[in-house]
């Protein structure tokens, strides 16, 4: 099984594979992650004493990657069960580490509002931090199914397609419900497509997760979560059913529930991955250039539209559709939503007041022009974007694409 690939600036993307692990790979595997958790845990000691004697002293003291080098060097020669480990992940945890506390303290200097500050990184506890190791180049090979891990561990990868080019990292990972996964990072490298002469415009919404200038193009909302609401809300009676007292263990009943709930939690989200997908996929095959909607869901979550728009994943469809763009050379055009719903496509006016949630349909007082209110918001899309096909004359500009007919 393969998740999607995950590009990101650097012109890298991810490509993750299930693996198998055998019972003794599994026993390293936890062993490598506790000495990774207890150097991790280090750090954030380490670091809030500089932090202490700084604010005591008055001093500038440092606790950058240099210091927690050091401070991991002077570890492993004095404490046999660290050196017992391979050094490469442990050195990763401390490159994490530093990368997490520097971007809290860019967000502290950009003084951004607390809510959307990164925090400083915190404790790992055993029984709540799900096991992740970094590798580096020199710290894996691949030999056919096999992944060699530094320290002796070998375990099989489920092949679901090719490495497009050499991986540079690797990254080992077990989820919530107890499947390990390796996630390697390869070079991008763009496969372009036929080319269509089509556009599209994206409008994302609620009731349907993207309405398109297209009628055949459009998503309707999956619903993935709503059909399995049901077995959720049977899990989670059983664990409040089962919920041990403070300091007391969790009963088996218990972690069994709790496992069924994250299995289920696990298919919701890998059913609505494979949708967004397999839309995206559909969307960049069919169109030359495609206007998105930057559309910002967060706010969604503080409104009583809040569950279905977390069903509906508008986020991760939004972040398939461009970076399946850009994997197949295609112009992904983002534009900003202000007044979308206001604007007309047809003219240009713009209403005086914003239209109520409740009201559909989309009237111009200026022109006449009477359409869906989602359908004249996925074509203000287009020409917000500059891929409207009439110019400032009416008369079609040579070199314009075609919108796709509705």
């Amino acid at each position: 099984m393969m998740t999607p690939s995950e590009a990101d600036e650097a012109g890298r993307a991810r490509y993750t594979y299930r693996l198998r692990v055998s019972s003794t790979a599994g026993v390293a595997l936890l062993a490598e992650w506790d000495r990774c958790r207890w150097i991790w845990n280090e750090c954030v000691a380490k670091s809030k004493a500089t932090h202490l004697h700084n604010k005591a002293t008055g001093e500038k003291r440092t606790c950058g990657p240099a210091q927690l080098d050091r401070m991991l060097t002077e570890a492993r020669e004095r404490t046999p069960w660290l050196r017992e480990g391979a050094s490469v992940p442990q050195q990763q945890v401390i490159r994490d580490f530093g990368r997490s506390r520097a971007k809290a303290h860019k967000d502290i200097r950009e003084r951004l509002p607390q809510r959307q500050r990164a925090g400083m990184p915190k404790w790992k506890k055993k029984r709540e931090a799900s096991p992740t190791l970094n590798y580096t180049r020199r710290g894996f090979r691949l030999r056919g199914d096999r992944l060699y891990l530094a320290g002796g561990v070998v375990l099989t990868v489920v092949w679901s397609r090719e490495l497009p080019a050499e991986p540079s990292s690797v990254r080992v990972y077990r989820d919530s419900v107890g499947h390990w996964y390796c996630s390697f990072v390869v070079p991008t490298m763009v496969r372009p497509l036929p080319e269509t002469g089509r556009v599209l415009g994206v409008d994302w919404g609620v009731k349907q997760t993207a309405t398109t200038t297209s009628d055949a193009h459009d998503l309707p909302h999956p619903q993935h979560g709503r059909k399995a609401q049901a077995r959720l809300t049977r899990y989670d009676r059983m664990m409040a059913r089962r919920r041990p007292r403070k300091g007391q263990a969790a009963s088996q009943g218990y972690r069994e529930a709790k496992r069924w709930r994250a299995k289920t939690h696990a298919k919701i989200a890998r059913q609505r991955q494979d949708t967004g997908r397999k839309w995206a996929k559909k969307v960049v095959t069919d169109h030359d250039a495609i206007a998105v909607e930057d559309f910002k869901p967060k706010f969604l979550a503080r409104s009583s539209m809040a569950r279905k728009a977390a069903d509906a994943a508008i986020g991760a469809t939004k972040k398939a559709l461009i970076e399946m763009g850009r994997k197949h050379g295609r112009d992904i055009r983002l534009v900003h939503p202000a007044h979308t719903t206001m604007d007309c496509a047809s003219c240009g006016a713009r209403t005086k007041h914003a239209l109520p949630l409740s009201e559909r349909t989309y009237t111009c007082t200026a022109c006449g022009a009477v359409s869906p209110r989602d359908k004249n918001s996925a074509r203000v899309m287009l020409v917000r974007a500059g891929l409207n096909p009439a110019g400032v004359e009416g008369v079609r500009p040579p070199g314009a694409l075609l919108p796709e007919a509705a």
